[in-house]
């Protein structure tokens, strides 16, 4: 029998239902009974980074080509018979899926046929169909979205930016891979990864909106047999304080430069935990949020437009601060962060605009539970991160100014920086 916990949130009156089922898979069930509609989420903690991994204590590690986890996510889809797409069709269902840095995810919304349609979720994700012919087939298809992704303007300046940041860590590799890389993938390495990532103890099925708990395992104690646990180690891949460029630029067909800017973030440890992710959240809205005066100041100097973004981006081993957008002058909006950086370091970050941005943090975290897929993919996200989904409001109250100011002078170094500049063609 499924050990079933309700997890309740007295601060925000919420509450969602937390399974251990009997075939080694976490299930995660938020019943929105007002809502129309229901999303499902069903995800794996392997993403673009994973190429190096040992399992159940093996001698050595096994290497895989680069973007054979987004291949998989591609190949899954495919059936002797019908593949997905073609039988969510007969449900009405919407469905996708998507390989990112350390996950891949599979996912479904529908208002009507639930059941039918997680039926199919299951079904294809845990049956597995790889061939010769298939994999050639699809070496064409993902080779022809590789080319497609480097005309791609914004995916090409944050490469082009991880590429200068890291010199030996696999998130500077396109997710996709190359296609030199993807060439070497094979039927026997597909499956070698599968059976690897693809356990029910690495994997999560989160489930939101119009849904019972037992709705959800109706259709899970029918599909899933039991799975032997296995223990997944992960490369981690030190990286040298040093970024391995400080300037890179190229030159690609659009209407203005872009840039993007990186602070790299020296990483004893492979996690970040989520306190340590929210406090840097808040040191980058000080920095240079949408609110802040200094964002006003680039936009009235012409330097940057609203595109401007900023983002800690984070994962196993590795780390940064990073700001994107358009502008005329990337070298200038690198040197004017640059000086805010130091200048906050020396002065620290008022008690009013710390408020203000946990505020603003808090108020955008509650958001997140009047949408059913972010509350699904946000609870396929703590899971992975070994959290649970209302840590992150119960964190932003007990953080504290004089832990977020520390962490700006230690962790936030301008002396280990990476400016990307994509160019239109002819400049």
């Amino acid at each position: 029998m499924p050990d079933i916990r309700e997890v309740k949130s007295e601060r925000l009156g919420e509450s969602y239902f937390e399974i251990d089922h009997p075939s080694g898979l976490k299930i995660l069930v938020y019943p929105k009974k007002n809502y129309a509609a229901t999303y499902a989420v069903f995800g794996t903690r392997y993403g673009s980074i994973d190429t190096e991994f040992r399992l159940n204590g093996e001698e050595k590690f096994t290497c895989v080509p680069e973007g054979i986890a987004h291949f998989l996510e591609h190949k899954l889809f495919e059936s002797e018979d019908l593949d997905a797409f073609e039988r969510y069709a007969k449900t009405g269902a919407s469905a996708n899926a998507y390989t990112s840095f350390d996950k891949t995810c599979y996912l479904f919304s529908c208002t009507g046929k639930f059941q039918e349609s997680l039926e199919i979720l299951l079904d294809f994700v845990t049956h597995p169909y790889f061939t010769e012919k298939t994999v050639q087939k699809e070496q064409g298809i993902i080779g022809q979205e590789i080319q497609m992704c480097r005309d791609e303007a914004g995916w090409e300046a944050l490469f082009s930016l991880l590429r200068a940041m890291y010199k030996t860590h696999p998130v500077r590799i396109d997710i996709a891979g190359t296609v030199e890389s993807i060439a070497e993938i094979t039927p026997e390495l597909l499956y070698k990864c599968y059976e690897t990532f693809y356990n029910f103890s690495n994997m999560v099925l989160c489930v939101a909106g119009n849904v019972t708990p037992d709705e959800v395992l109706s259709v899970a104690d029918r599909l899933l047999k039991p799975q032997k646990p296995i223990e997944i180690e992960r490369k981690f891949h030190r990286e040298p304080r040093e970024v391995a460029e400080s300037y890179t630029e190229e030159t690609l067909s659009v209407a203005f430069p872009i840039f993007s800017l990186g602070f790299k973030e020296a990483v004893e440890t492979p996690e970040r935990s989520l306190r340590e992710i929210l406090i840097s959240d808040i040191v980058l809205e000080a920095v240079a949020g949408k609110t802040s005066a200094f964002y006003s100041e680039l936009l009235e100097a012409g330097l940057i437009n609203t595109s401007f973004e900023s983002e800690y981006f984070c994962g196993y081993g590795y780390a940064a601060w990073i700001f994107t957008g358009e502008s005329p002058d990337g070298r200038e909006v690198q040197k004017r962060i640059t000086a805010r950086i130091r200048a906050l370091q020396e002065t620290g970050i008022s008690k009013a605009d710390f408020e203000r941005i946990r505020k603003k943090l808090y108020g955008r975290s509650i958001m997140q539970f009047n949408d059913i897929d972010g509350i699904a993919n946000a609870m396929v996200s703590a899971y992975f991160c070994k959290e649970g989904l209302f840590d992150e409001t119960e964190i932003l109250q007990s953080l504290t100014l004089d832990e977020v100011n520390a962490r700006l002078r230690t962790a936030l170094q301008t002396d280990c920086a990476s400016l990307s500049v994509i160019k239109p063609e002819g400049e």
